[in-house]
C-alpha cells in the first residue's frame, strides 16, 4: 500500500477534489522546506572550499553550521509560531521563504568570517517561519491517525534537501564555485515563494479533529504549561534534544570527515554522498512516520519504542563506520546509522500534533524545535567541531573521526530517554 493510498483512506473529505487539494499543498510545503534544508546542507559541504579561501577552524564552522544559525532560529521560532497560530499561515511561510532566501544569496557575497555568521544569522531568523507553520497546516489537512505519516512526507524535505544540497554543492565547488552556489539557491527560493501564496488555501483550523476546535490562540505560557503537565510531552522534550545533538552533529560533519579524513575526493560527494544521504535520511524519516502511524493503532507507546530501537541500532553500526579507513567502506556502513538518526523526528512532531489544541500547535511545534535547534542544531556540530579542535594537535586530521565518535554516549542516552517515555503515553493520550 503505498503512502498517497494510507493519506487518502484517512481523509474524512468525500471529493476527490479536495484530496487532490490537499495533497497538492502537501508537495508545496515540502517543495518550500527543501529549499529550507538545501540552503542549510549547503555549507556543509562546502565547508572544505570555504575553509581554504577564508581559513577558517574546525570551531568556527561549528558554530556557522549550528549555534550561528539555531540561535536566531530558535529566538525567532517561538514568536513566529505565535503569529501563525492568528493569522494566515501560508502568507506568513512564503514571507519565510522570501527573507532567508534572500540571506541565503548574499551568503556568495561575503568576505569574512564575520560577515557570513550575519548572513547565517539572517537565515536562520526567516526559516524560523518555515517548519512550525506548515505542521500547523498539515494538523489541519489530515485526520490525527494518518498524522504521522504525512508528517514524515513533509519532513522527507530534510533528506530530499541533503541530497540536492550534497549533490548541487559537489557540482558547483567544481563549475561555479561556492559563492555562485549560494546565489543559485538564494534566487531559486525567491521564485518559489510567491508560487506557493499564490496557489494554496489557508486551510480551515481543527477541521480534521473529532473535539471542537477552540475558538482562540492559546496563550504561550499555557502552551509552555501543556509540556509541563504531560509528563510525555516532557521526556520527548529531553529526548529530542539528545537526539536531534547527535544527528544534526552526525550530518553536519560526516561530509568534511569523508573528505578530510577518509580522503573521499569533493567530486564523490555528488556522485555517493548525497544519494547515499538522501536515501537514508529519507527512510529513516518516512519509515519512523509510517512505522509509528500503523504501530500506534495498537499501542500509543509506538511514539517511543519505535525511536528508541532506531537510536540502539544507530551507535555500533556508526561506530563501526568511524572505524575504518577507507572511505567507500565507511560510506556503506554508514547506511544504517544514517537512516536510523531520523527515525524520532516524524513521531516526535506528529506527538505534538495529535497532543495539543488545533490554535496551539504551531507554537507546540516551536517549543518542540526549540531543543531540536539549540540542543541538537545549536550545540551538535559545535561541539563536535571544539572536540576536533581539541585533538587536532595530537591526531591531526584523525580528530574528526574521534569527534564523531564523542557524539555516540549522547545516542545512548536520547535512546533511554525516547524508550522512558513510553511509559506516559497511553495516559497522556487517554486525557
Amino acid at each position: 500500500m503505498t503512502g498517497s493510498t494510507v493519506l487518502d483512506q484517512g481523509a474524512t473529505v468525500s471529493s476527490r477534489g479536495r484530496v487532490m487539494r490537499r495533497n497538492f499543498a502537501l508537495t508545496m510545503l515540502f517543495i518550500v522546506g527543501t529549499i529550507n534544508f538545501v540552503d542549510r546542507q549547503l555549507l556543509s559541504v562546502l565547508v572544505e572550499p570555504i575553509r581554504a579561501e577564508m581559513q577558517f577552524s574546525d570551531t568556527q564552522f561549528g558554530l556557522l553550521t549550528g549555534l550561528a544559525f539555531a540561535l536566531f532560529y530558535a529566538a525567532m521560532g517561538v514568536p513566529v509560531a505565535m503569529i501563525a497560530d492568528r493569522w494566515n499561515r501560508i502568507k506568513l511561510i512564503g514571507i519565510a521563504c522570501l527573507v532567508w532566501s534572500g540571506f541565503t544569496a548574499a551568503c556568495g557575497l561575503v568576505s569574512n568570517f564575520w560577515q557570513l555568521a550575519v548572513m547565517r544569522f539572517g537565515v536562520g531568523a526567516g526559516e524560523a517561519g518555515g517548519t512550525a507553520p506548515s505542521l500547523s497546516v498539515i494538523a489541519d489537512l489530515y485526520p490525527p491517525d494518518s498524522r504521522p505519516l504525512a508528517i514524515g512526507l513533509f519532513t522527507l524535505n530534510g533528506p530530499f534537501g541533503v541530497f540536492v544540497g550534497a549533490a548541487f554543492g559537489g557540482w558547483a565547488a567544481a563549475h561555479i564555485g561556492w559563492r555562485g552556489a549560494f546565489l543559485v539557491i538564494g534566487a531559486v527560493g525567491i521564485l518559489v515563494a510567491p508560487l506557493l501564496v499564490w496557489l494554496v488555501r489557508e486551510p480551515a483550523r481543527g477541521r480534521m479533529d473529532m473535539h471542537k476546535p477552540a475558538d482562540e490562540a492559546v496563550p504561550f505560557r499555557q502552551c509552555l504549561a501543556m509540556f509541563i503537565r504531560r509528563p510525555s510531552l516532557r521526556m520527548l522534550m529531553i529526548a529530542s534534544g539528545l537526539a536531534a545533538f547527535v544527528s544534526y552533529g552526525m550530518l553536519n560533519w560526516i561530509p568534511a570527515f569523508l573528505m578530510r579524513t577518509q580522503g573521499m575526493p569533493l567530486s564523490a560527494i555528488a556522485t555517493w554522498f548525497a544519494p547515499a544521504a538522501g536515501i537514508t535520511f529519507g527512510v529513516g524519516i518516512l519509515g519512523g512516520g509510517w512505522l509509528v502511524s500503523r504501530a500506534a493503532r495498537r499501542s500509543a507507546r509506538a511514539y517511543g519504542t519505535i525511536p528508541a530501537i532506531a537510536t540502539a541500532v544507530l551507535v555500533p553500526t556508526f561506530i563501526a563506520a568511524l572505524l575504518v579507513d577507507s572511505w567507500q567502506l565507511s560510506l556503506a556502513l554508514m547506511l544504517i546509522p544514517m537512516a536510523a538518526c531520523t527515525a524520532y523526528v516524524a513521531p516526535a512532531l506528529a506527538l505534538v500534533q495529535n497532543l495539543t489544541p488545533p490554535r496551539s500547535r504551531a507554537t507546540a511545534a516551536a517549543v518542540l524545535m526549540l531543543m531540536f535547534n539549540i540542543v541538537g542544531l545549536g550545540l551538535g556540530p559545535l561541539f563536535a567541531g571544539v572536540v576536533s579542535d581539541a585533538l587536532k594537535p595530537e591526531f591531526g586530521d584523525e580528530s574528526l573521526r574521534w569527534a564523531l565518535m564523542a557524539l555516540m554516549p549522547v545516542a545512548v542516552a536520547a535512546g533511554f530517554a525516547q524508550f522512558a517515555m513510553t511509559r506516559h503515553l497511553d495516559k497522556d493520550f487517554a486525557d
